[in-house]
């Protein structure tokens, strides 16, 4: 469903994805932890072309990532993106932040949007929030609205970028729950995270990235119990500690 090959970013001298090469399956969950700075957001969002890249090439359903223009705008709707911080329209209710989209983009009638809006709505479980505002929700609330909207175009493929590190920690679950469902029903899913619960449940494969590369990458209980890389032994002894 997504191939990088070779791809390499730098923000000027900084080098931040080196010789990224990922191929994630259909269906498939691939989880991409690694230490802060490491370019773990980078890949993420060089997927749907929020940022560009220098050198490579990145498909998506066989199809090249365009530079830009009609055909980026097109690719980019079959690639869903839940956001740290939510980006919902805080003027717009909850059904409109989710129907904004398949109206919009996927040109469907405002009746069948919110049919469909208030489905996804209710598959995340906040169907009763409908008519509120982004501000009269908790962050946990925010966030399964902000996945009820990546859902609302039928995309092909979820990225999620770093989806509960803004949260509290009560809130975490409820989000890390639909993600987990969703997983489960087989939506190709790219997760940048910290939440190695997470990884383990849901993902098909754990890449693990520091200082711009891809340093190693295996199934979740290969990788947590028999790490192969020095720098991923060091990280899983950091964080798995405490």
């Amino acid at each position: 469903m997504v191939v990088m090959k070779d791809v390499q970013k730098h923000f000027g001298p900084l080098h931040v994805l080196k010789d990224i090469n990922l191929t994630v399956g259909k269906g498939e969950v691939v989880v991409v932890i690694g230490p802060s700075g490491s370019g773990k957001s980078t890949l993420c969002r060089t997927i749907n072309r929020l940022e560009t890249i220098d050198e490579g090439s990145i498909t998506i359903d066989g199809k090249t990532l365009p530079e830009e223009g009609k055909a980026l705008a097109k690719l980019r709707a079959d690639v869903g993106m839940v956001f740290q911080s939510f980006n919902l329209f805080a003027h717009k209710t909850i059904l409109e932040n989710v129907t904004l989209g398949p109206i919009k983009v996927r040109k469907l009638s405002s009746a069948k949007a919110k049919e469909e809006g208030m489905k996804l709505l209710k598959r995340v479980g906040v169907d009763n929030q409908a008519s509120k505002y982004p501000a009269q929700l908790s962050g946990g609330q925010q966030q399964r609205v902000a996945i009820a909207r990546a859902l609302a175009m039928n995309p092909k493929v979820i990225l999620f970028d770093e989806p509960t590190s803004a949260l509290d920690p009560e809130m975490i679950n409820e989000v890390l729950d639909v993600m987990v469902d969703l997983a489960r029903e087989g939506m190709t899913m790219v997760v940048v995270t910290h939440e190695m619960g997470f990884a383990r449940k849901a993902a098909n494969r754990v890449v693990f990235m520091a200082d711009g590369q891809i340093v190693e990458e295996a199934e979740p209980e290969t990788f947590f119990t028999n790490p192969q890389s020095s720098r991923a032994k060091d990280f899983l002894g950091k964080i798995l500690t405490h």
